[in-house]
């Protein structure tokens, strides 16, 4: 029997509810990232009133996670930034760009979603940088490197006319985009044929970068969301060189199963390990996180050797 492209943590889930000395319903959708040998995970959990915040935890080993006292972003209070994040915060990425770590998350307000950026340098203190989309739009993740002199993101515009689609777009100083071109949609009659979004930020390997996405199928018990994965070509990342025809990870435990939603595995953080494997993590049901490793070469070879179209 072939193992599991993912291989779940036996201790899953990592982190719920109960490991928060705050009051919360959830822990999910969170982006982490490895900074001087010491894991920061910033995940999303809703409050009671329904409305989302960011808090922090952290780990020695990528599994054991402890949990801030305090969130680590709440809504603002002041400004633009007060207008459009009056719904709350939710679903964090974060890029490592150079001396400093990038934080995309989706900004609700009466005027919908759009993303905002932020930065920290330390996961002690966090700037609020700019709002880089209108409305609507989820799931930014910002390549961790500037590709040809400029910085590069992946998103996913909400779209009735055409489905939630994979995109590229481009900038020169990461609060102006554009340049934007379609590249990833879903697949009629497929795993991900409702709708795909970037998951995790980008990560480098030698054969091209590696793209963690998710994929939605709907069926007559409600949608389920999976992880797929993507390879794109190092020096034109708007170039595919792979998407893998299968999923690699579907909800099967109990906790991934039944939740605040049902069905869901999403990813928005994946850490490169120097032994070629990658942690990824997800939220299960919109209501705790859990983490599994895969291995590099493997995730490669889905994405050239059984690939299907991109578009």
């Amino acid at each position: 029997m072939q193992e599991p492209i993912i291989q779940r943590y036996k201790g899953n889930p990592i982190l719920t509810k109960e490991d928060v000395p705050y009051p919360v319903a959830t822990v999910h959708n969170a982006g982490v990232a490895k900074h001087k040998g010491k894991y920061f995970m910033l995940f999303r959990s809703h409050l009671h009133n329904g409305r989302s915040i960011i808090g922090i935890a952290e780990s020695a080993d990528g599994y054991a996670f402890k949990v801030r006292s305090q969130p680590f972003m709440l809504p603002s209070k002041e400004g633009t930034f007060a207008e459009y994040e009056e719904y709350g915060l939710e679903d964090p990425r974060i890029c490592a760009m150079e001396d400093q770590f990038l934080i995309t998350y989706s900004a609700y307000s009466r005027h919908g979603v759009r993303i905002a950026l932020a930065r920290t340098t330390d996961f002690e203190e966090v700037e609020r940088v700019s709002l880089i989309t209108q409305a609507d739009y989820r799931n930014v993740v910002i390549f961790p490197e500037k590709i040809n002199g400029r910085y590069v993101r992946l998103d996913r515009p909400h779209s009735e006319i055409s489905p939630w689609s994979i995109w590229i777009s481009y900038s020169p100083d990461l609060i102006h985009w554009g340049d934007s071109s379609v590249l990833i949609k879903p697949l009629t009659y497929h795993w991900d044929e409702m709708k795909v979004g970037p998951g995790a930020t980008p990560i480098k390997t030698r054969h091209g970068w590696l793209n963690i996405f998710h994929g939605v199928f709907k069926t007559m018990a409600g949608a389920v969301y999976r992880l797929g994965v993507a390879l794109h070509d190092l020096n034109d990342p708007s170039k595919i060189l792979g998407v893998a025809d299968d999923w690699i990870l579907q909800p099967e435990n109990p906790w991934e199963v039944n939740g605040y939603v049902h069905n869901v595995v999403f990813t928005c953080g994946a850490v490169k390990e120097d032994d070629e494997t990658i942690k990824i993590y997800w939220g299960g049901a919109d209501t705790v996180m859990c983490v599994g490793t895969a291995r590099v070469e493997r995730l490669v070879d889905l994405c050239l050797n059984s690939s299907r179209r991109p578009l």
